[in-house]
């Protein structure tokens, strides 16, 4: 066990201990869910899985409080893998290393995995704990949120029996959510051909890093850089005047996380070598002008490499770099209903180079269907006119709020009472699988709320001590009042 598993409270902790130590990323999260099944037939609890490998666990009520409403507890099983470039991590094999940083749990080079496991440590200490009043209790463990929200698309009717969902995948302490924005895939595959590189060219490697990255949904509107657009950007400026000519172009790693880091292989005549360089640098410091103030360790550099095999036929090259450039990317609009919440956006999150073709993968997140449709017309158009295929999946629809509901008034008066004062009643510009739930089980009462965790998605994510004792408390208190089930 690390040294978190002594922080408090202890049962919580000690589970997230545990979390860290079974690797879990999105598509490998089976390993955790064995040990988490294994758990739950220890403490002697009913325990099941759904055809797309979902977790089910149930707990009876408290002696008295059979007569309660039902809750669901929910967490996601899998984690975001991020780390720096630098860091050696198989997130296959290998364990998160969390560590404690001031006021903060952090880990060593990597994405801490807060996001969702603390709600799942918490959502788990309820089940072993012997202590805490509450009613009929059920825990839904979803699989591959992250990346496709597969468990929460494949959840059907008549698994879960409860009235209410405590989902715990929210980032802010003292904030509870009541609804969510819906989101789709978009992706852009362009055609390439090859030719040989042309005599007397020097091939060089351009490298954006150091950006600080993080969730497209959470952070899309903090004005963080991103590595696709910056890159590009670059190219579309200087391409001509330089002579580049361009083999590969490789930016960002999953759609949903804003890319901190791209690179691009080019070759130029060896006479415009220094030239770039000097353009290169030049742009460094117009980005530091730009973003220094929220990106403090922007990175550009160039490496000199072996000569390439090929480049992109002239055409083609110009097609994508003008694609790329064209591309929308961040906050599209704001709502104009919910201050202070992005309505619609969109990250262009992946970029690949295959022999044959370049793909670029992005996510489109809207509050409104039609906020959504409009994005994906502006990505459809940009593809057009650059001749390339344009294809949309893995739809989500949003969460649409309540204001009427009950559990979410249990949750403000309970909250006041224990503090003082009323939690921040929010919708979320990133997808919470709640809108999905809602599908299956319509009438299912909603909210979503967990502790503080900054830059979820990104090799910066850490979770704030304190407000861990603070979700715990509002989840035993929760718990404890929920209301007789009519």
């Amino acid at each position: 066990m690390s040294e978190i598993s002594q922080l408090s409270p202890q049962p919580v902790w000690q589970f997230f201990d545990q979390i860290c130590s079974i690797p879990h990323p999105s598509k490998h999260e089976e390993q955790l869910a064995q040990h988490i099944i294994q758990f739950a037939q220890s403490e002697g609890l009913d325990v099941r899985r759904d055809a797309v490998g979902n977790v089910f666990i149930k707990k009876p009520a408290t002696p008295g409080m059979e007569n309660r409403k039902g809750v669901v507890l929910q967490a996601h099983i899998d984690m975001v893998p991020q780390k720096n470039e630098e860091t050696e991590h198989n997130f296959e094999t290998d364990a998160i290393k969390p560590y404690i940083d001031g006021e903060w749990v952090t880990a060593e080079g990597t994405t801490l995995g807060a996001d969702n496991g603390m709600g799942m440590a918490a959502c788990l200490a309820v089940l072993a704990a012997k202590d805490i009043e509450h009613g009929p209790l059920e825990v839904l463990l979803t699989i591959d949120e992250e990346a496709g929200m597969t468990g929460a698309f494949g959840l059907q009717a008549g698994w879960l029996e409860g009235d209410i969902l405590l989902n715990t995948d929210s980032e802010q302490e003292g904030e509870v959510y009541m609804g969510c924005a819906g989101g789709v895939d978009g992706a852009l595959t362009l055609d390439i051909t090859r030719e040989a590189l042309p005599t007397d060219y020097q091939t060089v490697k351009l490298v954006v890093k150091g950006l600080k990255g993080g969730h497209s949904g959470c952070d899309i509107h903090t004005g963080r850089g991103n590595a696709n657009k910056l890159l590009g950007r670059f190219l579309f400026g200087h391409a001509d005047e330089l002579g580049l000519r361009l083999t590969a172009f490789t930016g960002g790693s999953l759609r949903n996380a804003i890319p901190r880091e791209a690179s691009a292989i080019v070759s130029l005549p060896a006479t415009n070598v220094d030239q770039l360089n000097a353009l290169f640098a030049h742009y460094h410091d117009v980005l530091v002008a730009e973003l220094g103030r929220v990106e403090t360790d922007i990175n550009l550099f160039t490496e000199s490499l072996d000569a390439a095999a090929d480049v992109l036929a002239q055409a083609d090259q110009v097609r994508f770099i003008h694609m790329l450039n064209a591309c929308p990317n961040g906050v599209i609009r704001m709502s104009d209903d919910i201050e202070g919440v992005v309505e619609t956006s969109l990250n262009v999150g992946v970029i690949t180079t295959e022999a044959d073709k370049i793909t670029v993968l992005c996510l489109i997140r809207s509050l409104i269907d039609s906020g959504r449709s409009n994005v994906e017309g502006m990505l459809k158009a940009v593809g057009s006119l650059a001749g390339a295929n344009c294809a949309f999946g893995g739809a989500y629809p949003g969460w649409k709020p309540d204001a009427d509901s009950e559990v979410m008034h249990l949750f403000r008066e309970t909250y006041e009472s224990i503090y003082g004062r009323v939690p921040n009643i929010m919708v979320i510009h990133a997808g919470l699988e709640c809108g999905l739930f809602k599908e299956p089980y319509p009438e299912m009462d909603m909210i979503s709320f967990g502790p503080t965790i900054k830059f979820p998605h990104s090799p910066d994510e850490k979770v704030q001590i304190e407000t861990v004792a603070l979700f715990w408390e509002q989840m035993v208190a929760i718990l404890k009042n929920i209301p007789v089930k009519a």
